[in-house]
């Protein structure tokens, strides 16, 4: 029997600019060894024209949550659950055939690593040209217009050369420049990207970072981006969304979770930077690893690594905790510090 009862506020109602709505989303992949639990109970919104970052360790079910709103798991050992709207579009519920034609208009995907995305046997131009004529019927001679359109809008330098080379002949900047040309071949409604300037050395990384903002605010796209680097996220996001173990423990304003996060696993990334930190002292980083999401408890799952972490934490899921600006924690110790988490009585609790 569970010992804790729970008394949270309930998340805002949706608003009418909301574009995408991510509904108690589970994804499990089964296999005669295992079941991995990678996305459990996810939900989100975004508003149109918007950038939702999401944050958090490697594997802790991020990208996982990418491909399940572009359909990209394979179909025999993936179980999907919950509901996932993009526009007037139910994701979770269309056909193979209808998601293929969706597939660059209404949502497209910069990859983490374009040298894995990108063909090594074509051109760039032949690439960005295919999208263009699968998806809008387009003339060849129409699409490598558009190609060459679209490397000069990712400013890629001598775009008329660029567009006969090869993926190994260009450059890692030059190559995610052009896995951003193809994603936007189509002038998608929600932009996906997966990490994608992790690869890359600073300089690019911020060079990229404002190219993709930029684009995103000129084409009024939405996006979601998905990194673990928090000054990323700084940079631009409007709501930041952090993942834990397949679930989303904040989310809120990117303001509100980067300056007063509430999370003891936000708080915890945010102390792990070398920012303000004295020469030569140790980073106060989070301790422990991961969990391994073959085998979840039904408590919270990052109490082993938490300082906060009593007795009766352990024993069941921790309540969605919302404030009047749209802020939500996953947390036990923000519920009872709000006074919203009940203890049976005669259950002893450290003070």
């Amino acid at each position: 029997m569970n010992q804790i009862s729970r008394i949270s506020a309930a998340a805002p109602a949706k608003t009418a600019e909301t574009f995408v709505s991510v509904k108690d989303l589970n994804v499990r992949f089964v296999s005669r060894e295992a079941t991995v639990r990678a996305v459990n109970g996810v939900s989100f919104e975004l508003e149109r024209g918007k950038v939702l970052c999401v944050i958090g360790e490697s594997g802790s079910g991020k990208s996982v949550m990418m491909r399940s709103l572009m359909q990209l798991h394979p179909k025999k050992r993936t179980v999907m659950e919950g509901s996932m709207q993009i526009g007037e579009h139910d994701i979770g519920k269309i056909s193979d055939r209808d998601m293929r034609k969706l597939r660059g208009s209404l949502v497209s995907m910069i990859f983490q690593e374009p040298m894995t995305a990108l063909d090594p046997l074509y051109s760039i131009g032949d690439q960005i040209a295919e999208t263009v004529m699968r998806h809008e019927g387009l003339s060849r001679k129409q699409a490598w217009d558009r190609a060459l359109e679209l490397l000069q809008l990712v400013r890629v330098p001598s775009p008329e050369r660029r567009l006969k080379a090869l993926p190994h002949e260009l450059s890692g900047g030059l190559r995610q420049r052009a896995m951003i040309a193809v994603a936007l071949s189509c002038r998608p409604k929600l932009l996906l990207a997966d990490e994608p300037t992790t690869a890359l050395d600073a300089s690019v990384q911020i060079q990229v970072l404002v190219l993709l903002r930029r684009l995103q605010q000129e084409m009024g796209m939405s996006m979601i981006f998905v990194t673990h680097d928090l000054g990323v996220a700084a940079q631009i996001a409007d709501k930041v969304a952090v993942m834990y173990a397949g679930r989303v423990v904040e989310y809120g304003d990117a303001r509100d979770v980067l300056i007063n996060p509430q999370h003891p696993y936000t708080q915890g990334m945010l102390a792990s930077t070398v920012k303000d930190q004295p020469k030569g002292s140790a980073l106060d980083a989070v301790p422990g690893t991961p969990p391994d999401l073959r085998f979840l408890s039904e408590g919270c799952a990052f109490a082993p690594r938490c300082k906060h972490c009593e007795p009766p934490f352990t024993q069941s899921m921790p309540p969605e905790i919302w404030d009047e600006t749209g802020h939500m924690s996953r947390c036990f110790k923000v519920a009872q510090q709000q006074g919203r988490l009940q203890f049976d009585p005669g259950l002893h609790v450290p003070a």
